[in-house]
């Protein structure tokens, strides 16, 4: 009977190394995704002037994402992943329930190209999706934290066209047209044969700009603006009427036009799906090459006379 146990534990023990070996070769993988964005900075919101976090979104004001990806497996707990994403975010005082940003008249649109290289820690996964013993689909569901670059250049629609707002300093300031992000989120994904990968994930992005929206500090004194197109969007108040625009509110020089002590954020969601390529591994290769099903090589030798 020991002789029995002991056969039929070897015999798994070689299995078992088998598999990690051909697990071991599908580390690499390129994808892409297809989602929405959005964004949180100084318009949109409901009544009041400021809400935290997703309590002043537009989900009205939602737009699209695209991008591509590539992962590398570290460990079973660990990958590492660079992403290239391309995306619009945008919003508009007219749709604001607060009187003072309605009679404000902004609005905005923004074309982002994020750059970025992210850590992503498994928190479960499972090998035998349904459990039926085939082991065809497996699962995994994982936080991420990065850091990156996004190149970004709100506009404004004026007389019919979208007018570039960056070089037109509407508050007299000049910012980049790079800043710093900090993607971090959550996701999982299924693994169909090892090979196709299909997922979601939804990310937030903090910045180190509070111009992604053209608005952070005071209404600039039009003086000081570079010509006729900075002055009419730096100030659209006066395209309202009076009975449009709240009294209460004052939207001359030195005035308050947005809120300098919050960057603006942004966040993606999406639907991925990824092709995972079979490295090489030279231990697996020279041991258990045999259950690939590769076929032996001829040798052909000569005799020499």
């Amino acid at each position: 009977m020991s002789n029995k146990l002991f056969g039929m534990f070897a015999l798994l023990l070689v299995a078992q190394t088998g598999l990690a070996q051909r697990s071991s070769f599908y580390k690499f993988e390129v994808g892409g995704g297809l989602g929405m964005s959005n964004y949180l900075g100084e318009i949109g919101g409901k009544e009041k002037t400021e809400r935290p976090f997703v309590w002043d979104m537009k989900l009205n004001q939602t737009r699209w994402a695209v991008g591509g990806y590539a992962r590398y497996k570290m460990s079973n707990y660990l990958s590492v992943r660079a992403d290239l994403i391309y995306g619009r975010i945008q919003g508009a005082d007219s749709l604001s329930d607060n009187r003072g940003r309605v009679g404000r008249n902004l609005s905005f649109r923004n074309d982002l190209l994020e750059f970025s290289g992210r850590a992503e820690v498994y928190m479960y996964n499972t090998n035998d999706v349904g459990g039926k013993g085939w082991y065809r689909v497996d699962f995994k569901s994982y936080v991420f934290a990065g850091i990156g670059g996004v190149l970004h250049g709100p506009k404004a629609l004026h007389n019919g066209e979208w007018v570039k707002l960056r070089p037109l300093t509407t508050e007299g300031v000049n910012y980049g047209r790079v800043t710093a992000t900090m993607p971090i989120g959550v996701g999982f994904f299924f693994t169909y044969k090892r090979r196709h990968r299909f997922g979601w994930e939804m990310g937030w992005r903090m910045t180190f700009t509070d111009y992604l929206d053209d608005i952070s500090g005071v209404y600039a004194d039009p003086s000081m603006l570079p010509n006729a197109t900075s002055i009419a969007l730096a100030n659209r108040s006066d395209e309202l009427t009076d009975a449009q625009r709240p009294h209460i509110a004052n939207y001359a020089p030195g005035q308050k036009r947005g809120d300098s002590n919050d960057n603006d954020t942004y966040f993606f969601t999406t639907f991925t799906y990824g092709y995972v390529f079979r490295g090489k591994n030279p231990f697996y290769t020279q041991h258990y090459s045999w259950l690939g099903g590769r076929k032996g090589r001829r040798t052909i030798s000569r005799v020499k006379f």
